[in-house]
């Protein structure tokens, strides 16, 4: 285990939050050593500042109805995960499902449990503030997260296309409930 502490960010977490953002999706789909997803440089630049700019960042955290969590230890943010209205385009989704839109675990902290602990308490959030279905949206290459999310009761049921600038990721839509 860690002794990182789960707690809500701050909106002064948003740069640092940002940054691990980022980073963490550079290394687990795009560097050799992750999925090595060959992005167009300009479709995975445009992607990152839309997605993790600090400006970006502080803008999801406020949103209305979302819920986020972080790793924090000692001041460094280690891990997050972030819930919220439904997103996916799924014809039995509404809004008022909840989506767990990422579970992000720096390199350096993964096998360190806080995957697991942010993925239990996202899917307590999830239950208690959902009026249907739970739904999480998963690159179909990542054949750990569909395992992991199988076995807390997850089953494919649709899938699309999510996109990173102009590139197209195949996804598949997860759903419990």
């Amino acid at each position: 285990m860690t002794d990182a502490v789960i707690r809500p960010p701050r909106p002064e977490d948003a740069e640092a939050l940002g940054a691990l953002g980022r980073q963490t999706f550079i290394d687990t789909f795009v560097a050799e050593d992750g999925f090595a997803i060959p992005y167009p440089a300009d479709d995975l630049e445009a992607f990152l500042d839309a997605s993790f700019s600090t400006g970006a960042t502080a803008k999801k955290l406020a949103e209305p109805g979302a819920a986020w969590w972080v790793a924090d230890r000692n001041g460094e943010l280690l891990a997050f995960a972030n819930t919220g209205p439904n997103t996916l385009p799924h014809p039995d989704a509404t809004p008022g499902n909840m989506e767990l839109r990422r579970l992000y675990v720096g390199k350096a902290a993964q096998g360190l449990g806080l995957g697991t602990r942010l993925l239990t308490l996202s899917l307590e959030w999830m239950e208690a503030n959902t009026d249907g279905p739970l739904w999480i949206g998963v690159w179909s290459g990542n054949r750990k997260a569909q395992k992991l999310y199988d076995a807390y009761g997850f089953t494919k049921a649709g899938e699309y296309l999510y996109p990173v600038g102009a590139w197209r990721d195949h996804e598949f839509i997860l759903r419990r409930g």
